[in-house]
């Protein structure tokens, strides 16, 4: 094979000098059938190892029997099927080429989505403490929402991924923040949300909104790629140089940067997410009349130790609840516990764990009826001192005997002992 310099200097001569093929031969020392071979192609000469056989070549016909019988079949099983003995790199790159012509087809559908179809939802755990209170901190998760015609990304961090709290957040975002519910929320297998199934709570609050909820299948990151890389968005755009002093204060930065993040160009779409979102808002459902309950809700007696737990965290309950079934209602900011219609609790919903939270009106309520009880318990220990020792005293009437009923006793008298005795 002549160099490359040699086919560019035969063409040259050949083409711009119009020099002959045998005078170009003697020019350059070379041959005229080397001449006529880099004459009759346009392109540059490139070296090529001849083929040499594999191997593999041998086993190839079993091999793909194997993988037409079940195309997922591990390179060390069908190692051990035909009885390979050599090593496994060379088979296992030969398994690795023959198997996708065994695989069903499952090609990646570009989606192009109508305004107010869906939105897609997912849990973002930003990596970075966040003050919790009470010396903690933690990284609770943000649930990001993306719609899916104007790239309209909003998010908030929650306490928790439990179902209670992911549904108020729901609610806090779509009907706070919106105004308005996509006629479709997708969501992968969340366990708050459900695995294969909506939870029960998930689905009431479903039902509630009159939207559909479509869960993933399992490895299947391309369905909800909106979120995901909104998820890297933010944490490559937002999260870089920020200080946080809790999550009120990642909640109230997140929001003020989302109003810029949504007038960015976006690429895929070619416009503005903000200039989008109109027209899908009014696509949207609205949202209905009547606010869901305080999703996160379970019915207690109150005993002695007037708390309740909700999540890892106590919070006091008045002791005038002690011994009554309870309701008890939170959120993402609130606890409340109802006692028929008497509120006998509200607190600020705790993001430390393993907390106990005392309302002071609680402590001093119960310090009084601790008071009360040991002024009764000393007051009825008293009175049972003050009727052994002194019965009469307390208005009982006891029984008084003549003198001579005790001088019969003792035969002092006729009927007696005594009487033989003088």
């Amino acid at each position: 094979m002549i160099p490359v310099e040699d086919w560019a200097e035969i063409r040259r001569l050949h083409r711009a000098e119009e020099m002959p093929i045998r005078a170009i031969a003697r020019h350059l020392g070379i041959s005229k059938n080397t001449v006529k071979r880099a004459l009759a192609t346009d392109r540059p000469p490139v070296y090529q190892r001849p083929l040499k056989g594999s191997a593999v070549d041998a086993v190839e016909p079993a091999i793909r029997e194997l993988l037409k019988q079940t195309p997922t079949m591990p390179a060390t099983v069908i190692a051990e099927r035909i009885g390979w003995t050599r090593g496994l790199t060379i088979l296992k790159e030969r398994v690795r080429e023959l198997r996708p012509a065994y695989l069903p087809v499952d090609p990646v559908s570009r989606t192009v989505y109508q305004p107010g179809e869906l939105a897609q939802c997912d849990l973002w755990f930003p990596p970075v403490d966040i003050p919790l209170g009470y010396g903690q901190c933690g990284r609770p998760p943000v649930l990001v929402i993306v719609a899916g015609y104007s790239r309209m990304i909003t998010a908030r961090m929650l306490p928790s991924r439990q179902t209670g709290d992911l549904i108020d957040g729901h609610w806090r975002l779509l009907a706070g923040g919106w105004g308005a519910v996509p006629k479709m929320l997708v969501w992968d297998n969340e366990p708050g949300v459900g695995k294969g199934k909506l939870t029960s709570e998930f689905a009431a609050f479903a039902g509630l909104l009159a939207v559909r909820i479509h869960l993933c299948r399992p490895r299947d990151p391309e369905a909800k790629g909106l979120v995901e890389r909104a998820n890297g968005y933010l944490e490559t755009s937002f999260l870089p140089g920020r200080t946080f002093t809790g999550p009120t204060d990642f909640n109230t930065q997140l929001t003020a940067w989302l109003q810029i993040a949504n007038r960015r160009q976006h690429r895929s779409i070619d416009a503005r997410p903000v200039d989008r979102w109109e027209a899908d808002r009014a696509a949207m459902l609205t949202i209905p009349p009547v606010s869901p309950p305080h999703w996160w809700r379970f019915h207690t007696r109150i005993g002695r130790d007037h708390y309740i737990r909700v999540d890892t965290n106590d919070y006091s309950v008045h002791p005038r609840a002690i011994g009554k079934t309870v309701m008890v209602r939170a959120d993402n900011e609130e606890v409340t516990v109802i006692a028929g219609n008497d509120t006998v609790a509200r607190h600020t919903r705790c993001w430390a764990r393993h907390q106990s939270l005392t309302d002071p009106e609680h402590a001093a309520a119960a310090r009084v009826l601790r008071g009360e009880v040991i002024h009764q318990q000393t007051a009825r220990a008293a009175a049972a001192r003050a009727q052994t020792l002194a019965p009469d005293s307390l208005g009982i009437d006891v029984e008084q005997r003549e003198l001579a009923t005790y001088d019969r006793m003792f035969t002092l008298i006729e009927g007696g002992a005594g009487k033989e005795d003088s």
